[in-house]
């Protein structure tokens, strides 16, 4: 099914985009890579649509910091989320409604980092261009764009060319099917691990701190430190 944009739904798009242009560009001035993923990157937003910006390697967040504030960002909130025992933590910077940063604390999996490109991503050339990508939304529909908005179809069943069309592996693909399916059924569960930061705590020693607390961060930490 394709659907026609409207005016409107084109000038949220363009607003959008240049917030995350600009959320971007702190990050990008460091010379380390940044995506925003979603809506966003495919362009299927709407009011309440997040700009998320991933940072894929685990940067030095006290730089990263500094970075978003001399950009005129006022952090509000700093967070350490870890989704599963498995999954490798991250750390959050919220810095208004709906707007974030996160990165890794350590070096993820490559099918962790599927699940950028599963979603749809797109870094700071393609936001400048304009370019939008192929992804899949929480309803587990392939948002494919086109010149006049998108067209939309199911993935469940297809889920070997929608890898390929995403340029991701088929295991991500399912695994993230898996994953939407089950949150359907249930709803979404609690995080395993979810510590917001004291003002005058740093991510390093907070994650520092957990590790020694958690064996399941620990395993993390001796297989993919930095």
């Amino acid at each position: 099914m394709e659907v026609v944009y409207d005016e409107e739904r084109w000038s949220l798009f363009r607003l959008l985009r240049e917030e995350a242009r600009a959320m971007v560009r702190p990050v990008s001035s460091m010379g380390v890579e940044a995506l925003a993923y979603g809506s966003i990157a495919r362009g299927d937003v709407s009011a309440s649509s997040d700009i998320d910006i991933f940072i894929p390697r685990p940067p030095d967040p006290s730089i990263l910091e500094l970075a978003i504030e001399r950009c005129g960002f006022t952090v509000l909130k700093r967070e350490i989320i870890q989704a599963t025992p498995s999954y490798a933590a991250k750390g959050y910077i919220t810095v208004g409604d709906r707007r974030s940063y996160s990165f890794p604390l350590v070096e993820m999996r490559p099918v962790e980092l599927e699940f950028y490109g599963f979603a749809g991503s797109v870094n700071i050339s393609q936001l400048d261009m304009g370019i939008r990508v192929p992804g899949v939304d929480k309803r587990l529909m392939l948002i494919t764009p086109t010149a006049r908005g998108h067209v939309e179809s199911p993935i469940v069943g297809r889920e070997g060319v929608v890898a390929k069309i995403l340029g991701i592996t088929v295991e991500a693909v399912k695994d993230r099917v898996r994953t939407l399916k089950r949150r359907e059924r249930v709803g979404r569960t609690g995080v395993f691990l979810k510590r917001i930061l004291k003002p005058d705590e740093s991510f390093g020693e907070v994650f520092n701190e957990l590790s020694e607390e958690r064996p399941e961060l620990r395993r993390r930490l001796r297989s993919y430190t930095r």
